[in-house]
């Protein structure tokens, strides 16, 4: 009988564990993919949205495209977890497994910064994103802020690149001048295990002026006075506020018992949570590593590895490494890149590489590479 895994959520963890596992044992494993949404987007490709370079359409990636030997997805939501039991209950179901893997990623906690509703907007959403490509085009004058409310967050240089690409817009419908961009930060650098890439990007602020503030959260606005009130009693009043919410492991996860101090906790080597047969990867986990896609993928390969020396009764792979890259738009046309290695020493570590057409290349075929796989597009 095939070993049932049951994978919910259908981001970089369970798209790269349900394709590893069905390209090493195809039917000889039964898959089930469970996630609420109907379609895959890349979260750099919120940033295209934002500034007007692409459409909705056509950065979805349609989770019906997946056709995988052993592989069903199913688009539900996932109402309750038992990991005693290793049962899962959606809209629609009960299910089963003898493997369960937790990769639901982390939920906004608009609630968290009051005001950030009603009187700012944020961007890491699909629908933020569109929201805020719609009032961009007024913005032509005055203070914007880019404030993050909280840490962890997901893709850390994300916030950077906003600042960055929203100068660029700004300049390019020649309102630059007439516009103000502040960049708030609690954490006291812009990527903090990268000392390099922190430096260049400060020096990409310094050449654009956009006021970088670090070591300070928004910790609430105020949309009758238009000001934004710091964690430190700041006040600064804006025109247009972009903000990143503080994340949260989602309302089911924080129901189901596993959880401590809002995330999953999880053995960094092997993945394991302390329930026999239930492991989490992504941003749900608490595995010592950033909340990047390019992490949760490289934690679904190894525990996937794992479970194929399980399945097959060969010898276990080795322990998770916690190496990954991410790119960052410099604005202007060019890409850079910080690889960044969070476990194998005494602290983190972070290597950057200039911004270069080569890696704007290298980006590219990154998401095409990742759509081919996990899509076959």
């Amino acid at each position: 009988m095939a070993t049932r895994v049951l994978v919910l959520g259908a981001g970089f963890g369970g798209l790269e564990l349900s394709s590893t596992l069905s390209e090493a044992l195809g039917d000889e494993v039964d898959v089930t993919l469970i996630d609420r949404n109907d379609a895959f987007v890349f979260g750099f490709s919120k940033l295209d949205l934002m500034f007007g370079h692409k459409s909705a359409d056509s950065v979805r990636l349609p989770y019906r495209d997946i056709a995988k030997p052993g592989v069903r997805f199913l688009q539900q939501t996932v109402t309750a977890i038992d990991p005693e039991t290793r049962t899962v209950s959606t809209d629609e179901g009960t299910y089963e497994a003898d493997i369960l893997v937790v990769a639901l990623g982390a939920d906004y906690d608009m609630a968290a910064t009051p005001g950030l509703t009603e009187a700012g907007n944020e961007f890491y959403s699909v629908a933020g994103a569109e929201r805020v490509a719609e009032l961009l085009p007024a913005f032509t004058e005055g203070h914007a802020i880019i404030g993050v409310c909280g840490a962890p967050f997901k893709c850390p240089p994300a916030p950077s690149e906003a600042a960055l690409l929203l100068h660029e817009y700004l300049s390019a419908r020649g309102v630059r001048e007439s516009c103000e961009i502040t960049f708030v930060m609690l954490l006291p650098s812009p990527v903090p295990p990268s000392p390099e890439t922190s430096e260049a990007l400060l020096s990409a602020f310094a050449e654009r002026d956009i006021k970088f503030m670090p070591g300070v959260r928004p910790s609430s606005l105020d949309a009758a006075r238009r000001v934004a009130v710091l964690d430190d009693g700041t006040e600064m009043p804006y025109d247009l506020f972009l903000g990143v919410p503080k994340h949260r492991a989602p309302d089911v996860v924080l129901e189901s018992g596993m959880t401590t101090d809002g995330y999953i906790p999880t053995k960094t080597e092997t993945l394991e949570t302390r329930f026999p047969g239930v492991y989490a990867i992504g941003d749900v986990s608490t595995v010592g590593v950033p909340k990047a896609g390019v992490f949760a993928e490289g934690a679904a390969r190894t525990l996937a590895e794992s479970l194929i020396a399980s399945i097959r009764g060969s010898e276990q792979p080795g322990p998770y490494d916690g190496l990954g890259s991410c790119y960052i738009e410099f604005g202007a046309g060019k890409v850079g890149r910080v690889d960044v290695d969070f476990l194998s020493g005494p602290r983190p570590t972070g290597t950057f590489h200039d911004p270069s057409d080569a890696l704007v290349a290298e980006k590219e075929h990154f998401g095409s590479s990742r759509r081919a796989r996990w899509f076959g597009r």
